[in-house]
């Protein structure tokens, strides 16, 4: 392996990168046709799903460096030029990573439509907390409309199933912080799972698109065509 790789991290802190991610469930994959706005250092395969590829950049050197690394990448985003619709950055603090999350949030859609991820892997000399994924704060807005689309999507998937046809609202919890890498409690200033869910369900019943006109509620789930319990807030139903 060379000394140092194309998104200049050295050989070392690229080899410890690859091994964490394949801890969490990630495998180093050839390059192929794959594209991203700026070359990355390698890319990962996540385990059991061969589309889901992610370009990984490791910073050069500082925290600098991780801004830059970052800019680049949003340029290319903006430019238009061929790239993954994900990325993985590699940084080495978590005050590095809520930078980076600070930086990409002024670019429009990139945390999201993206699928960008901040993975914390702390120089092995400190005594740091094992290497993480870095959850994002986000405005309770944004986690509300993440949290409806979710549950509307696990209704379907509970009717279309011979099971019970109950919702977990647990695995709502665990998608916002899996997939779209949102510190839920953070987000809504709680400190447990039930207080999040309480929040959500709050939420969902004062954000409408037309105030005083339940019937209107962008959050209010259609469980039969009539009847008194026809509507009810995703978290009731």
């Amino acid at each position: 392996m060379p000394e140092s790789d194309p998104a200049g991290g050295s050989s070392h802190r690229l080899r410890t990168a690859e091994t964490v991610l394949k801890r969490l469930g990630y495998s180093r994959v050839p390059p192929g046709l794959r594209h991203a706005p700026v070359e990355p250092a390698f890319w990962v395969q996540e385990s059991g799903v061969p589309r889901r590829t992610f370009p990984v950049f490791l910073p050069r050197g500082g925290e600098t460096t991780i801004s830059e690394g970052i800019d680049r990448w949003v340029e290319g985003l903006s430019a238009g030029r061929p790239h993954a619709t994900r990325a993985i950055f590699v940084v080495p603090t978590d005050d590095a990573a809520e930078a980076a999350w600070a930086r990409l949030a002024h670019s429009p859609g990139t945390t999201v439509d993206h699928e960008v991820s901040i993975l914390v892997v702390p120089p092995a000399d400190r005594g740091a907390e094992p290497p993480h994924f870095h959850l994002r704060p986000a405005s309770p807005k944004e986690v509300l409309r993440f949290a409806t689309g979710i549950v509307a999507g696990l209704f379907r998937r509970a009717q279309s199933s011979e099971g019970s046809g109950q919702i977990d609202f647990e695995e709502l919890l665990g998608i916002l912080r899996s997939r779209f890498g949102i510190d839920v409690h953070r987000s809504l200033g709680v400190q447990s799972d039930e207080e999040a869910l309480f929040i959500l369900y709050q939420l969902a019943l004062r954000d409408s698109y037309a105030p005083g006109d339940p019937g209107s509620n962008l959050h209010l789930l259609v469980l039969k065509p009539s009847g008194p319990a026809a509507r009810l807030p995703w978290f009731a139903g």
